[in-house]
C-alpha cells in the first residue's frame, strides 16, 4: 500500500500551475487510489505527453490526480458533446481543448503551430483516442510532434503495478511507423484497467518499391 506519494521533482522549465490546495487535493486522490510514480520528469518547457493503455474513464481522473500533484499546467483534447454547461468552463480551466472527430483534419497542423509560437505548453493525450480497442492507434500526436519539433514523454498508467510509469522521451522523426512501433513496444509492458480492451501490436514497416 501506498504511505505517501513518491512525487518527483520538476524543474523551473516545466509550465506549472495550481496551488497547495489542488497538490493537496491531487496527492490525496492518488493514496486513496493506491498509486506511486516510478521514474523521472524531464526537463522540457514544451513536449506532448502520450499517456497509455486507455481503456477506462478513470484514466481521466486519474491523469487529473498527477497533473494537481505535480502542479503541472496541461494542455488535452476532449470530444466536444461533453463541452457543455456547467462542465465546460471547468474543463477549459484545466486545459481542456474541444474536439470534433469528424472534423479533426486541421487540428494537426493547428496544434504544431500553436506548439511552435508557444514559450511552453504541455500537450496530454491517449494515443488510442478511445476507450474501446482500435489498431492501429492514431499518429496526430506524432505528426504534431514532428512539425512542432518537440519530443514525446511515454507515461504508463500500470494498473496491475499500480504505477504511473515516467518514461522514456522520444525525439519523432518523420517515419511515422517506425515512431509508432517504438511506442507500442514500450506499452505493451503496462496493463491497463481493463487489459482485454489494450492493443499493442507492432505493425512491419511498408516496403515501398521505387522504380529504376
Amino acid at each position: 500500500m501506498l504511505d505517501r506519494v513518491n512525487t518527483p521533482i520538476l524543474c523551473d522549465q516545466v509550465p506549472r500551475i495550481g496551488n497547495k490546495f489542488s497538490q493537496w487535493l491531487g496527492t490525496r486522490v492518488l493514496k486513496l487510489m493506491g498509486w506511486q510514480y516510478s521514474g523521472s520528469f524531464p526537463c522540457c518547457s514544451k513536449m506532448i505527453i502520450a499517456v497509455a493503455p486507455h481503456t477506462s474513464n478513470w484514466d481521466f481522473v486519474l491523469g487529473i490526480a498527477v497533473a494537481f500533484n505535480l502542479r503541472l499546467k496541461i494542455t488535452f483534447f476532449g470530444k466536444h458533446s461533453i463541452f457543455i454547461p456547467p462542465f465546460d468552463r471547468l474543463l477549459r480551466r484545466l486545459g481542456g481543448i474541444p474536439i470534433e472527430r469528424s472534423a479533426n483534419h486541421g487540428v494537426v497542423d493547428a496544434m504544431a503551430d500553436k506548439m511552435r509560437e508557444a514559450d511552453n505548453m504541455v500537450l496530454c493525450l491517449a494515443p488510442e483516442g478511445t476507450r474501446s480497442p482500435i489498431s492501429p492507434w492514431k499518429t496526430g500526436f506524432l505528426h504534431i510532434a514532428h512539425k512542432a519539433n518537440v519530443p514525446v514523454f511515454l507515461v504508463a498508467f500500470d494498473y496491475k503495478k499500480k504505477l504511473i510509469e515516467f518514461g522514456p522521451r522520444h525525439d519523432i522523426g518523420d517515419n511515422t511507423q517506425h515512431e509508432l512501433n517504438r511506442i507500442y513496444l514500450h506499452f505493451k509492458q503496462a496493463q491497463g484497467k481493463y487489459p482485454e480492451k489494450t492493443i499493442t501490436k507492432v505493425v512491419p514497416p511498408v516496403e515501398i518499391e521505387i522504380e529504376k
